[in-house]
Order: structure tokens, then C-alpha cells, then sequence
């Protein structure tokens, strides 16, 4: 099963436009680098300085491999740069997951009900 690297980001809710062409901008540069992009999320409605980035890759390994073309990439350092110099990045997290396999994309199943009997 693959693994997922969750970033969270702390963002300038001021600069959400900002942020919003960082993640537009790695919409490109990962997949070249050999990350598998689930997408970038940013806020919608409730907390509004928190943004978080999903990439999958096979192994902690391959996303050592992502890394280090990351850091060859020039479109990646521009972005990197663009984010440093706009400032709208406060902090940033990262956490590797695993998807429990029994729960990983569950559609709906029959009608929709307000409550779910377990």
C-alpha cells in the first residue's frame, strides 16, 4: 500500500490567492518529479490559515527519490523562492500516512439517511 505525505500548512489568510498559485504551481512540478498528487486543499469555510497538500508515492524510498529531483528541479526552486518571498507560508508539517486499506475510498452505498445505524 502506498504511503501519503500530509503537509500542513499554517498560511497568511490574507494571502490565500497567494497560496493558491503555489499549490496551482506544484500541480506541475510534482508529478514530474515522480510524486502521485492527490491535490492541494485550502480553506473554504471555518478555519481560514490552514492548507494542506496530499502526494502518494510507493515508499518512503521513492519519495527519497522525489526528493532529490525536487531539488534539481528549477520550477521547483521558483516556487520554493516565490513562497519565501511573498511570505504567506507561516509554517508547514509533514506527517507520512498509510490508509487502512478497508477504509481507503468507501463510496456511498443504497439511500442517503440523515443518521447511519452502527
Amino acid at each position: 500500500m502506498k504511503i501519503t505525505c500530509f503537509i500542513e500548512y499554517r498560511i497568511d489568510p490574507f494571502k490565500l490567492e497567494l497560496f493558491q498559485q503555489y499549490a496551482e504551481n506544484w500541480g506541475k512540478i510534482i508529478p514530474q518529479c515522480g510524486g502521485d498528487l492527490l491535490g492541494y486543499f485550502i480553506p473554504h469555510e471555518g478555519t481560514n490559515n490552514i492548507a494542506v497538500g496530499l502526494i502518494s508515492f510507493n515508499s518512503l524510498a521513492d519519495y527519497e527519490r522525489y526528493r532529490a529531483k525536487l531539488r534539481q528541479s528549477e520550477l521547483g526552486a521558483a516556487n520554493f523562492q516565490f513562497a519565501k518571498t511573498n511570505k504567506f507560508i507561516i509554517a508547514e508539517k509533514r506527517t507520512f500516512l498509510q490508509a487502512v486499506a478497508s477504509t481507503y475510498k468507501q463510496e456511498p452505498e443504497g439511500e442517503q439517511h440523515v443518521s447511519c445505524n452502527i
